[in-house]
């Protein structure tokens, strides 16, 4: 898989690379996700150790934080598209898989927090459950 990747914002206004391999690629099912992405689940890519370079618009993103939680969402102040987040607690950056523009390298490895998915998704056969993060 390769070690560098690209991507953007919907608006163009935010651009950024990573330098690093994405070890892990989720897909949340829990109701923080659900909301913040305005659908059934998010889809994110983990890179441990992995270098993020805002090519441009960073003074664009905004980092919102949701306390008590390590629930981080970056994104776009202008069309609000997700962003990548440099993660300490848990030592990676977690890039938003839409928000590539290179090719999403790996499959996904789980859907997680199957306990609090929607009533309207229906089953995805190819990828294994859990009912919170493994």
């Amino acid at each position: 898989m390769s070690d560098f990747h690209e991507g953007s914002c919907l608006c163009g206004s935010v651009a950024y690379e990573v330098a690093g391999s994405f070890k892990a690629f989720y897909l949340c099912h829990c109701s923080r996700c659900q909301k913040d992405s305005g659908s059934a689940h998010a889809a994110n890519l983990f890179a441990p150790g992995a270098r993020l370079t805002w090519i441009k618009g960073a003074e664009g993103v905004t980092t919102y934080r949701h306390e008590g939680t390590l629930h981080t969402r970056s994104f776009c102040q202008s069309c609000g598209s997700a962003m990548p987040v440099e993660m300490s607690e848990i030592n990676a950056l977690v890039v938003p898989a839409g928000s590539l523009n290179t090719k999403v390298p790996i499959a996904a490895t789980a859907r997680i927090y199957m306990a609090d998915a929607a009533h309207w998704v229906s089953a995805i056969q190819a990828t294994p459950e859990f009912p919170a993060l493994p």
